[in-house]
């Protein structure tokens, strides 16, 4: 009886949480206007996806952002985990502490700060990106310190130290010996940077341009009026954002298991 319990729940959690989106995905691929009626197979909702100007320009904006955004993050955060791992004691266990303060800090209060500090302080126009791209940084980069972390704990550290011995420079042993150790939560915390900037809106509302619309803030606003092509364009756009996440995902765990085997020598 444990295990048919348990069976359940499971299944009953697997449903909770992916069959809303597989429901949103057969829809996508008819002629329905709203869920709830089904109608005859389509493809219109992806061919209007990726032929109107103004839902191309919003996507490959949207990437652009992620993309730039995780690589200033991505620095930045394994910067800081490394210096953190390197620090003595008390200072490392504040400056861990000072960064689950951005990590469980509410999104709408990080954008409204970030807007405050460049917009009404220094005076930074929003159309110059600059608050939109800081906003994103600073919403990313805690997360990419977090994956980076637990790499340098499970590191040999006598490796890089005994590099230092035989004369290396300490940004060639940084290089060469500490990355490529910890370079699997290099890749991990990029990732992670960029889902958490796609999926962003409180951050981009306070801090984007007027003109601009990352897919969060235009799903949200597309919702209050648009065209119901458009909308159900979107319902493309969430199937594919869905299914490119499940193949990246099925791609890393398959490199890791062939990482472990070819270390374990299978």
């Amino acid at each position: 009886m444990k295990k048919v319990w348990k069976s359940i729940i499971i299944v009953f959690v697997l449903c909770f949480l992916y069959l809303p989106i597989l429901v949103l995905a057969v829809y996508s691929f008819t002629d329905a206007a709203n869920i709830g009626a089904v109608r005859g197979f389509s493809v219109h909702n992806y061919v209007t996806l990726f032929t109107t100007p103004e839902l191309v320009k919003m996507i490959f904006g949207t990437v652009l952002l992620a993309l730039a955004s995780a690589l200033l993050a991505t620095l930045l955060g394994t910067l800081g985990s490394i210096g953190a791992f390197y620090s003595k004691k008390g200072m490392a266990s504040v400056i861990h502490t000072l960064n689950q303060v951005p990590v469980v800090n509410a999104d709408v209060v990080t954008g409204f700060s970030i807007c405050i500090l460049l917009v009404v302080v220094f005076g930074i126009n929003k159309d110059t990106f600059i608050p939109l791209v800081a906003g994103h940084v600073t919403l990313c980069a805690p997360f990419v310190f977090l994956s980076v972390a637990p790499k340098l704990n499970q590191m040999d550290s006598s490796i890089y130290e005994a590099a230092l011995d035989l004369g290396a420079t300490p940004f060639t042993a940084l290089i060469k010996i500490v990355i490529p150790q910890i370079f699997p939560g290099i890749v991990s915390g990029f990732a992670l940077a960029v889902t958490l900037s796609l999926d962003d809106y409180f951050v981009a509302t306070y801090t984007k341009p007027a003109t601009f619309d990352t897919i969060s803030t235009y799903v949200v606003n597309a919702t209050k009026g648009a065209q119901t092509t458009i909308k159900t364009a979107l319902w493309a756009l969430s199937t594919v954002i869905f299914f490119l996440v499940v193949l990246f995902t099925i791609f890393m765990n398959v490199r890791a298991v062939k990482q472990v085997q070819e270390r374990n020598g299978i």
